[in-house]
Formats: structure tokens, C-alpha cells, sequence
């Protein structure tokens, strides 16, 4: 199966549970794509000692998940590109919903 997953919160739960679902699903051989848009591009700030949200991102890349993230959220919020907030374009989002089997946001 082939699942996207749209974040587009900043409440540190919710977005440590799209990120353990998004693991989950890569290792039951899934191809799983996230797209964080909105609040959603300050995942990687929202870690605490309750949510390690920085270690679910780190192993849904180590483990080859694709993550993507709004260009026009980033610049709103004057924010560079990371390698856990890579900088990408409403057609990536488009083409991930295209080829989603399933499309869950969070």
C-alpha cells in the first residue's frame, strides 16, 4: 500500500503519533510519504521529554520514508529548509495524494 500523510498540526502528540504511524506502516512494507504544511513545519521544534518527536522523524528517514514539506509554510514562518523540513511545492503534494492508495492528515 501506498500512504500519505498530511501533518499540518504543531500539538506535539498529535504529530509524534502521525510519525509513529508513518514508522509503523514503513515496517509492514508500506511506502509511506508525509507532507507537513501549515504549523506542521515546526515538527522537528516540537520535541519534549514526553514526545521525541526528532526521533521518529530521524527514524522515518533512516528507515526510507519520504518527507516533504510546504515551501510557501517555511518562508511564512522565515525558516530555512532542513533535512527534516525539505522545502518542496504544492505539486509534490498534489502527485502524493495522486499516487496515495490512502490519504490521512493529522
Amino acid at each position: 500500500m501506498t500512504l500519505g500523510i498530511v501533518i499540518y498540526s504543531d500539538h506535539p502528540e498529535t504529530v509524534w503519533n502521525a510519525f509513529r504511524l508513518a514508522n509503523f506502516s514503513l515496517n509492514k512494507k508500506d511506502q509511506v510519504k508525509v507532507f507537513l504544511m501549515a504549523n506542521g513545519v515546526e515538527a522537528e521544534s516540537l520535541s519534549n521529554d514526553q514526545f521525541n518527536i526528532l526521533e521518529q522523524m530521524n527514524k522515518f528517514l533512516d528507515c526510507n520514508g519520504t518527507l516533504l514539506a510546504c515551501g510557501t509554510c517555511i518562508e511564512i514562518r522565515k525558516k530555512d529548509s532542513t533535512e527534516l523540513c525539505p522545502m518542496s511545492t504544492m505539486a509534490d503534494l498534489y502527485q502524493i495524494i495522486k499516487e496515495s492508495d490512502k490519504l490521512i492528515s493529522f
